[in-house]
């Protein structure tokens, strides 16, 4: 199946895979609301399964890539899950590099972060990406039941494990103690969140439209934060003039981009969403951000 463009939908059906996507819509609501726009033959199951991740279309470094090396590992999460488990990958030459913490969406390690880890290698970094369903059993293999999965854990404990997974990658022996991390959807709001507990342990942020923090924690970001928000994204471009104001205000150090006609998700190469210029500008502007603030310091 090719995949195909948002200009090929209609904007309230993207809406409602978002609100799908993050479980402001059940699985038969979706199905009759969708019904509504199916049309010229297409059933409402053939437009839903349009709308679905493919992740043949994420593999854009092989897992067995040559310039790679890559290795399941487990790590202690104390005050969270206890011992959780995540793909790192680093470059196959080298013995130190700079971190980036890879934080997934709302449904476990699916194969496009378990790819954005590798592409992260590919580019010079120890990227390591935590699966957050370790303890119920790991990425199950598709996303609605990986969601599923993800909303039955306890949402502190979650984000103790990505605490547990930054200071883990501070004090890799890989790593050379410049930690940058990097989320997208409930991993962007994760990227703010360790900004503002860790800031001895966070070199840099950037959240992909991520949920902001509270505008009273913004004093404790010590990290410069390099924001991607996506102009369609009702939900989180409410709250980024506010947050991007107060943190203005504070003389806090960040850039701020809003990709215009594109959706939340448009980096993601897996759905329709996917938007090439935007999620291709926007990843360069990642690495060099990453590059240039996780240099090691003298």
């Amino acid at each position: 199946m090719e995949r195909k463009e948002a200009a090929q939908f209609d904007q309230e059906v993207l809406d409602l895979y978002d609100d799908y996507a993050h479980g402001r819509l059940n699985r038969r609501d979706y199905i009759k609301k969708l019904g509504m726009f199916a049309v010229g033959g297409m059933t409402a199951e053939a437009l839903m399964a349009s709308l679905s991740p493919n992740y043949a279309w994420a593999e854009q470094v092989k897992p067995d890539d040559p310039r790679i090396k890559t290795e399941t590992v487990t790590y202690k999460s104390p005050q969270g899950a206890g011992e959780m488990k995540g793909l790192l990958a680093w470059p196959a030459k080298g013995k130190k590099f700079p971190a980036v913490l890879v934080i997934h969406e709302n449904r476990g390690l699916n194969p496009y972060i378990a790819d954005v880890t590798r592409r992260l290698a590919v580019d010079g970094f120890l990227a390591f990406a935590p699966d957050a369903l370790t303890p119920l059993g790991g990425y199950p293999g598709n996303d609605d039941d990986g969601r599923a999965m993800q909303a039955k854990r306890d949402k502190a404990k979650m984000t103790e494990d990505f605490i547990a997974a930054a200071k883990f990658l501070d004090t890799n022996p890989k790593s050379t103690g410049q930690v940058g991390a990097v989320g997208f959807c409930y991993g962007g709001g994760v990227v703010y969140e360790l900004a503002v507990k860790l800031p001895d342990v966070i070199d840099a942020g950037v959240p992909f439209y991520g949920r902001q923090p509270d505008l009273e924690d913004v004093s404790k970001i010590k990290a410069p934060l390099m924001i991607h928000n996506a102009s369609l994204d009702k939900r989180i471009m409410a709250g980024a003039a506010p947050f991007e104001a107060e943190l203005k205000e504070q003389g806090k150090t960040f850039e701020a981009f809003v990709y215009e006609g594109v959706n939340h998700g448009f980096h993601n190469d897996t759905t329709p969403r996917y938007d090439e210029a935007a999620a291709k500008k926007a990843w360069e502007r990642t690495v060099a951000f990453f590059k240039k603030n996780l240099a090691e310091k003298d």
